[in-house]
């Protein structure tokens, strides 16, 4: 999975950050130290970490992501990530 988006609320900028959905890569998961959840009356779960973005972005610049766009959606701050496909 080469495409990852995470954000936060700009009032929770210290945490947590939404790292996934359900469909996420779970041994990605795993490496951010995600848990699932899903909110009450939500009918879809999503990945979270306790972290910052700035150290979910660390994370993942660590094993080859690079941030390949960002934006503010109200209240809410989104970044998208990719991954060079290791195929020559």
């Amino acid at each position: 999975m080469p495409y990852v988006l995470i954000s936060t609320q700009i009032r929770l900028e210290t945490g947590p950050t939404i790292v996934g959905d359900e469909h996420s890569d779970e041994e990605l998961m795993r490496y951010l130290g995600a848990e699932k959840t899903t909110m009450l009356g939500s009918n879809f779960s999503e990945f979270r970490v306790r972290d910052p973005p700035r150290l979910v972005l660390d994370k993942l610049e660590a094993i080859g992501y690079s941030v390949i766009s960002m934006t503010g959606l109200g209240q809410t701050l989104v970044w998208c990530l990719h991954k060079a496909s290791d195929k020559s």
